[in-house]
């Protein structure tokens, strides 16, 4: 019977365990989004994952909007990622990093008082703070014209050869939580009424034609999806996840990808992003042809329910991975986790960052 520590293929690489970290969003990144020493020494530190996703990269600077995240557009980030992936490999690790555009969300005092990018004029909901730290009401965005899209696409795609340049071992589409390729995909966001719009394979078009500029830019078998299909995270929504998620699957299947990640924590987890939808994972589970990681909620014995039915290849745990930078060594040896802090989740320095030690 498969469990989290047999090894897997996942495109070019093989796992030596099942056990992702995926991606966090820390905000150590500084002003400049350039990932540091202690960058390099947090993944590091958890190399014995079998595959570190490594945090939302914005892929241009109008998709940049949270404070201290890093970015994958200038060649000062690109040498910090180098030294990012020098690190993990020094280690015995592998390291996709996720790339990022961050869409309606980003606030407009980051873009010089512009409105922010999104399929439709549709604001999100609630408030988030800019790059300064203040947060603001979301503005109501300006609906992408053709040109938009196809410079964004580059955008991703270049980010992605930078990746790869940096020594990175392959990048993870984030297409989940709202963000700018999620809000394509979703009907309550997306009210397009061109080819990006309608049904649910017009809505996939946006997210179709990025993996594809970015499998011809570095090789399909170095892309991994993020899709995230029941949650309602700023206000997204969809009328009907099962439909659209699985049409999404299904087209993704011709490009032999890396994996498909799914963010979809079950009742009951505890996970901020839990709803009372009928979950969606299975439907994608059944559409997808290739690995499948699942991000359901960070419990162990739900993880290895998960591999032993054949419901997910491999599971990301989130939160333990914060305060258990040897969570596969504490997995295998049945030891007890460490408590995160959350107060720290998002604060610069090594505080609630790398100061968490290994089990004794």
């Amino acid at each position: 019977m498969t469990n989290l520590f047999d090894p897997i293929r996942v495109g070019r690489l093989t796992l030596p365990n099942r056990i992702i970290m995926p991606p966090l969003t820390r905000g150590r990144a500084g002003p400049a989004g350039v990932p540091d020493a202690l960058v390099a020494d947090y993944y590091s530190q958890r190399a014995s994952a079998g595959l570190l996703i490594a945090e939302a990269t914005a892929v241009n600077r109008e998709g940049d909007g949270w404070p201290g995240a890093p970015g994958l557009y200038t060649d000062a980030q690109a040498s910090g990622w180098r030294m990012v992936a020098d690190a993990v490999h020094a280690a015995g690790g592998r390291i996709f990093v996720q790339l990022w555009h961050m869409g309606r969300t980003v606030v407009a005092q980051d873009l010089d008082g512009a409105r922010p990018l999104a399929p439709s004029e549709i604001a999100a909901t609630g408030e988030q703070r800019g790059k300064d730290g203040v947060r603001m009401p979301f503005a109501v965005p300006r609906a992408m014209t053709q040109g938009d899209i196809d410079r964004t696409v580059a955008d991703f795609a270049r980010a992605a050869e930078r990746a790869i340049e940096a020594g990175l071992d392959g990048v993870e589409i984030h297409a989940a939580n709202s963000y700018l390729v999620d809000s394509f995909l979703r009907d309550g966001t997306n009210r397009r009424d061109d080819a990006y719009g309608g049904a649910p394979e017009n809505r996939a078009r946006f997210l179709v034609e990025i993996v594809d500029a970015v499998s011809r830019a570095i090789g399909a078998d170095r892309v991994g999806v993020r899709l995230s299909p029941t949650n309602a995270v700023y206000g997204i929504a969809d009328t009907k996840p099962g439909t659209t998620f699985t049409t999404v699957a299904r087209m993704l299947n011709s490009f032999g990808l890396a994996y498909l990640h799914v963010l979809e924590p079950e009742l009951g987890s505890g996970h901020p992003m839990a709803t009372s939808l009928a979950p969606v994972a299975p439907l994608i589970r059944a559409a997808f042809d290739g690995p499948l990681i699942l991000n359901g909620g960070d419990d162990r014995a739900r993880a290895e329910t998960a591999i032993a039915a054949g419901a997910a290849d491999a599971v990301a745990f989130g939160t333990p991975f914060i305060a258990n930078p040897d969570l596969v060594t504490r997995f295998s040896h049945d030891l007890p986790l460490a408590a995160p802090d959350p107060a720290r989740f998002y604060t610069p320095g090594a505080a609630g960052y790398t100061d968490y030690p290994a089990a004794a």
